[in-house]
């Protein structure tokens, strides 16, 4: 008997002894599984953009910013230690700043297309963490003291409510944010004798997270510390805390407010919950998509099991003419390969087009879809996975039962 390749002789004993109908059952449910998962991963992906709101992400780590509720009969809207220290021992808190306030009288003037306006202001400051982007000339040089210039830093909101309630009913032009930085401002500090302190700021930036008007927390110090009436020099209680949630959406944020009579500024708690429930409702698609390519991997392992102890005493002798255990498990890893490739390919395409059917009611909502190349990644890397397990399991059986 001459010595026939061992690629060939084993391609003869899997074409006589496999049955197509299971390899065809782990295909098609490795198929579902597989178009499952990606599927939910890539409108994940798409519709986190739904919930951006300016630099934040109600998807990933979020902010908000919480008071106290006021009533007729309740006036206390500081914030105790003990108060704070249990906010921040909640397990969806990764961490809290305080917002300091002006202790002080302050206005805000600027000269304006010939027009002089000034208005009373106050200003409040909070660590630097918690703003969404900071400019590059975000500081106060305390050593400088009047002499410096104040940079601030204001909601997006109030450029709305000044370039369409009030510019446009007085003839003012309106501004952009890029415009508006331009503008130079006198701050008038009032001391506790009536001195006045005339000092020169600008806008140094907007943000979308916090609504106040901003000022670094080194000039809120130095302020407090020069201006504030001996009175009020030890009322350091916060009555805001803007707090870094890490589960946004969490039912527990709602519960925790609603037992503690504490309010929510804007509308991140809604965001946050509709963000929450996708995520909860991807996770349950993904578990699902999960189970079925595992079931499908078994019924793979099954089939090549099946297949080998059919053609246990042939492989057995395969053995004694001298083919190793690599050589003559090479057909069924080439098999799993092409399998494997097969319904990565075909899951790619299916998370795709998916994500085509969906992405004209995305752009309805604002939201851009997204590349699907990391979704398509997520696929490689899982089907690698799967593909080397399934290689190493053949050849440790092989190995061991012959």
């Amino acid at each position: 008997m001459s010595l026939i390749d061992n690629g060939s002789l084993v391609r003869r004993l899997l074409s006589r002894n496999m049955s197509m109908a299971q390899i065809c059952g782990y295909a098609f449910s490795s198929l579902i599984g597989l178009s499952i998962v990606l599927t939910a991963i890539q409108f994940y992906r798409d519709a986190s953009g739904i919930f951006k709101d300016g630099e934040t992400n109600a998807m990933q780590q979020d902010f908000i910013v919480v008071s106290k509720q006021v009533g007729l009969t309740e006036r206390n809207v500081s914030f105790s230690p003990d108060e704070i220290n249990d906010i921040k021992a909640q397990p969806w808190v990764n961490s809290i700043g305080a917002f300091t306030a002006s202790r002080f009288k302050a206005t805000i003037g600027v000269d304006f297309a010939g027009r002089g306006m000034t208005t009373e202001s106050f200003f409040e400051s909070i660590p630097d963490k918690f703003f969404d982007r900071l400019p590059d000339d975000w500081h106060f040089d305390s050593e400088l003291g009047e002499r410096a210039d104040v940079p601030i830093i204001l909601s997006r909101d109030y450029l709305v409510l000044y370039n369409f309630g009030f510019a446009s009913t007085r003839g003012l032009p309106t501004l952009r944010e890029g415009e508006i930085g331009m503008i130079p401002l006198v701050v008038s500090l009032y001391g506790a004798d009536g001195h006045v302190t005339r000092m020169r700021g600008h806008i140094a930036g907007f943000s979308s997270r916090i609504n106040t008007i901003a000022v670094p927390e080194a000039f809120m110090q130095w302020a407090n510390g020069k201006f504030a009436p001996a009175s009020r020099s030890n009322d350091v209680q916060p009555s805001r805390l803007v707090l870094e949630i890490n589960t946004p959406g969490d039912p527990a944020i709602a519960s925790y407010m609603e037992r503690n009579s504490l309010d929510i500024a804007g509308d991140k708690l809604d965001n946050g919950t509709a963000a929450y429930f996708l995520r909860v409702m991807t996770a349950v698609v993904i578990a699902l998509g999960a189970i079925i390519s595992a079931l499908a991997f078994f019924i793979l392992m099954l089939s090549i099991y099946l297949l080998l102890q059919k053609n246990r005493e042939k492989l057995h002798q395969l053995m004694l003419l001298g083919y190793s255990p690599e050589q003559t498990a090479a057909p069924y890893v080439a098999l799993i390969l092409i399998v494997n490739s097969s319904v990565l390919i075909l899951a790619s395409v299916t998370a795709v087009a998916a994500s085509s059917m969906w992405a004209e009611a995305l752009r309805s909502l604002d939201a851009e879809p997204v590349s699907a190349t990391p979704t398509i990644a997520t696929g490689l890397v899982i089907m690698t996975i799967v593909s080397v397990i399934n290689i190493m399991s053949v050849r440790k059986r092989i190995r061991n039962d012959f």
